[in-house]
């Protein structure tokens, strides 16, 4: 098991290893020594389900009967998958559950699940008599290595996806790497997006081993350098103020491509897309160094990731006006250097397009 501390404004530790929900209430009772809270798991139905043949208990009723063996009452919130139940009429319904069940300021919200478990789950723990403990069990690639660390929660409204959220950091974060066996080729495909992204933005070695493909004997190792990764940007800026932002190389189109599509294309493949474009963008600008655009392009195809960009840029530059990154009249970009390094890269909302057609620098 490998350990990482996080030392936010509330320090917690992130748990990293094969097998790690049978061990669960043990690192819970690390953290929360003899009290007994009582604990919300919010999961979705697929989750929920998972299981492999022959087994007695699929691995979230395992996590729920382990928890009661070691003492603790245990309610459970089950949602539909997928990102169109991550809104606020969902957080209602977890908000009634809470209420139903009595969970009070002292109790626990226990996020068991992907991306949109882990920020709806823990969004409703953050604004649930103004913020109650939640802990992440992330199940999925792509929770493990970004969603589930930094605090971010939130849900998506009409007019845009998670702008309406909360900094929220977990008390504890667990990440058993035994639960990636249960992914679908295209959901695993899904986290390599976000992995890719931090090669490309924070660490030009880890990119290099993504390029040669041959990651299933090293996922562990991938997942904590990830995490360590995301951590150290964490710490320096939790409220997303500044070099935090560089987590979002990608993500401006991507989340425009997603909505687009009516998230009929996921996360991961928008954020491969917006990673390709603005890559492409920025060589024409003469910003990033030509072959890079086609350096992630090649990598994000090793991992069954789309790079073509379907949609006219004027249709995502009007979703991406509305991006909860825009600070006033300007927006920022994340830029490359080169792979390993990314630059802030502000742009005037009003030469977005100009920017994003290569008319001009921004």
């Amino acid at each position: 098991m490998k350990t990482i501390d996080v030392k936010t404004g509330r320090p917690y530790q992130i748990h990293i290893g094969h097998g790690l929900l049978s061990r669960f209430p043990e690192l819970f009772a690390e953290v929360y020594g003899q009290r007994r809270p009582k604990l919300a798991v919010i999961t979705d139905d697929r989750v929920n389900g998972l299981g492999h043949p022959g087994e007695a208990l699929g691995p979230v009723p395992a996590l729920e009967a382990g928890l009661q063996a070691a003492g603790y009452e245990t309610c459970k919130f089950i949602f539909p998958n997928g990102e169109p139940s991550k809104n606020l009429d969902t957080v209602r319904q977890v908000y009634r559950f809470l209420s139903e069940n009595g969970i009070t300021r002292t109790d626990v919200v226990i996020a068991v699940g992907g991306g949109v478990v882990g920020d709806l789950a823990g969004f409703a723990a953050a604004s649930w008599l103004r913020g109650i403990d939640f802990v992440q069990v992330p199940t999925t690639l792509l929770a493990m290595v970004d969603s589930s660390v930094g605090g971010k929660t939130g849900v998506d409204i009409p007019e845009g996806k998670n702008l309406v959220g909360a900094f929220w950091q977990p008390a504890l974060v667990v990440c058993d790497t035994a639960m990636l066996s249960f992914l679908p080729e295209e959901i695993f495909s899904d986290g390599m997006a976000e992995v890719v992204k931090y090669g490309a933005i924070l660490d030009g070695d880890l990119f290099a081993l993504l390029e040669h493909g041959e990651i299933d004997k090293r996922i562990a190792e991938i997942v904590a350098r990830c995490v360590t990764l995301k951590r150290d940007v964490v710490e320096s800026d939790e409220r997303d103020k500044g070099l935090r932002q560089i987590l979002n190389f990608g993500h401006t189109f991507g989340h425009a491509i997603e909505k687009e599509s009516h998230f009929t294309i996921t996360h991961g493949q928008g954020v491969a897309i917006g990673m390709v474009l603005i890559a492409q963008v920025c060589e024409k600008a003469g910003i990033t160094p030509p072959g890079t655009a086609d350096k992630l392009a090649r990598c994000c195809k090793i991992y069954g990731l789309p790079t073509a960009n379907p949609y006219p840029v004027e249709t995502l530059c009007g979703h991406a006006r509305g991006d909860k990154k825009r600070a006033g009249n300007k927006i920022t970009l994340i830029t490359l250097d080169r792979i390993g390094k990314a630059a802030l890269h502000p742009v005037p909302v009003e030469k977005l397009e100009a920017f994003m057609r290569g008319d001009l620098h921004g």
